[in-house]
């Protein structure tokens, strides 16, 4: 059982692609996008999905097991460095294609290394693993996401309270678009309501929206500064591309499932049924037993080691990288999810 936590070093095959990528040129540059976005999800279609659960002492003994946390501490000097040495290579010239190869490759990063990771360590209380959180969304300018997520997302998940839910019919596209800047207000509107509730005006140091604003404008000035406008710029569009790939796992882990109202204003409690699940393997431990999402919105405060598979979740069509190459295409995603949600709804 001790050696079971090593398969969670398997995220680690990115960031090594990742690192050649950033020192080769050519094919080199593409290999982590073509294994995560071509290879896993070829892989995935013909593997069957793992819904084992752990026993009682298998749950005890992971529970216990620190390697699981020192795991996700360790990805934040990882990803400091692979954008230390993205901004520097950036700054020679180079063909365009292996520039925008170089720029998807540290987008790739940002959304499984810097957002993806910085999910599970802001779930936690510990104030070490938040500051560990915050320090990786700093690496995406997605900082805000902490506020909006925990204390708005988890508690309004399923309702038309809450921007990052996927509506039924809704394209990805314009779901983008609605959720970034609803989730950007929403954490305007808990962190100025925390305020309030101390009896301080919104515009205050302790405001935690305006310090991660002062936070995040410092570290683009400090970019500028060191490695010049046009890397900032190539930077932006990799933090983009970060914020893109949370936004469509937001969309595939919601979309069209929602919670019946009990009251003005209150639906019932997010159950394992209101999120879409996924039990294949490689995807699962890829991202750190995110797809396992039906457990994670039923107990936020579990571990991503202990998210368990329930019989009545609904499941995914494939792993969460051939989900989010599926609602690219929203003609094809509604024809197959649609049919799944009809069908879901009947069984319920």
């Amino acid at each position: 059982m001790k050696w079971n936590a090593f398969k969670y070093l398997l995220p680690v095959l990115i960031y090594v692609g990742s690192w050649a990528s950033f020192h080769r040129t050519g094919l080199w540059i593409w290999l982590p996008i073509i294994y995560g976005f071509v290879l896993i999800p070829l892989v995935e279609m013909f593997l069957k999905p793992n819904d084992k659960n752990l026993d009682a002492a298998e749950e005890t003994i992971a529970k216990n097991d620190r390697l699981y946390d020192l795991f996700l501490y360790f990805i934040v000097p990882l990803q400091y460095l692979a954008l230390f040495v993205f901004l520097k290579i950036m700054q020679a010239d180079m063909p365009v294609v292996d520039r925008v190869g170089h720029i998807m490759v540290m987008g790739l990063l940002c959304g499984t290394f810097g957002i993806n990771v910085a999910h599970e360590l802001g779930h936690r209380v510990n104030i070490i693993e938040q500051f560990l959180a915050k320090s990786l969304l700093l690496t995406s300018l997605y900082m805000h996401f902490i506020i909006a997520h925990n204390k708005g997302h988890h508690k309004y998940v399923g309702t038309p309270y809450d921007p990052a839910s996927a509506r039924f019919g809704e394209p990805l596209y314009l779901f983008w678009i609605r959720s970034i800047t609803g989730v950007y207000v929403e954490s305007w509107k808990i962190a100025n309501a925390e305020m309030k509730k101390k009896g301080l005006p919104a515009f205050h140091r302790k405001n935690e929206m305006l310090q991660f604003q002062l936070i995040q404008v410092t570290f683009c000035i400090l970019m500028v500064y060191f490695f010049g406008i046009a890397v900032f710029a190539y930077f932006l569009v990799a933090a983009i591309m970060g914020i893109l790939l949370l936004e469509t796992v937001n969309y595939i882990e919601h979309y069209g499932l929602s919670r019946k109202p009990t009251g003005e204003g209150k639906y019932e409690r997010a159950m394992p049924h209101h999120s879409w699940n996924s039990n294949h393997v490689i995807g699962r431990l890829m991202l750190f037993e995110l797809s396992r999402h039906s457990d994670h919105h039923y107990q936020a405060s579990r571990k991503y080691q202990l998210l368990r598979h329930y019989d009545n979740s609904p499941q995914l069509p494939t792993g969460y990288p051939g989900s989010m190459l599926l609602a690219a295409i929203p003609p094809l995603w509604f024809k197959v999810m649609n049919k799944k949600i009809a069908g879901f709804s009947n069984l319920k």
